[in-house]
């Protein structure tokens, strides 16, 4: 059974894990509008895989005889001055949830919280792949600069990810 801190630092980091797939989902959104599908499609997919991260988490709770209590989300941005900073700002979430598990891995080591520390370590090597991503994506736009045909060329490759269940 998961002791109560770490049960409410769970329910704390779903939540935030919902918040995540509302906010790129919002981006999303954005790259819509800007007609740029590829960046569109990118930020859909992480909203995607986001919801998969809460429910994993979700699950965890309940298979370890837990009680999730689901909390409300907070309106993400809607409106960014460039494909840059939506990207800055997609890399400093990232940041804050990486921060976020690594606290519930020190709550889980204190309290000799096997399991959860178990649990914890895909998620500590996927945020190091989500920062990765973004990171990478904002030297991409670094480079190109205002040139339009060098946007047009990232909104190509960013369009062309695959989600998870195109890899089977």
């Amino acid at each position: 059974m998961l002791s109560q801190t770490i049960q409410d630092a769970i329910n704390e980091q779903i939540k935030d894990e919902f918040y995540a797939a509302h906010l790129y989902l919002s981006m999303s959104a954005y790259f819509e509008d800007a007609n740029l599908p590829g960046c569109a499609k990118w930020m859909r997919l992480q909203s995607e895989e986001e919801r998969e991260h809460a429910m994993r988490f979700f699950d965890y709770v309940n298979d370890r005889n837990g009680r999730v209590i689901l909390k409300g989300l907070d309106q993400p941005p809607t409106e960014f001055s460039s494909p840059l900073e939506v990207f800055e700002k997609a890399l400093a979430h990232e940041q804050r949830v990486t921060a976020s598990i690594n606290n519930i891995y020190a709550l889980a080591v204190k309290e000799n919280d096997y399991p959860t520390q178990v649990m914890l370590h895909w998620f500590i090597e996927e945020q190091v792949e989500e920062e990765k991503s973004a990171s990478e994506v904002i030297e991409l736009f670094k480079m190109a600069g205002d040139k339009g045909h060098a946007l047009i060329m990232i909104d190509r490759q960013l369009g062309s990810r695959k989600d998870e269940e195109d890899d089977d």
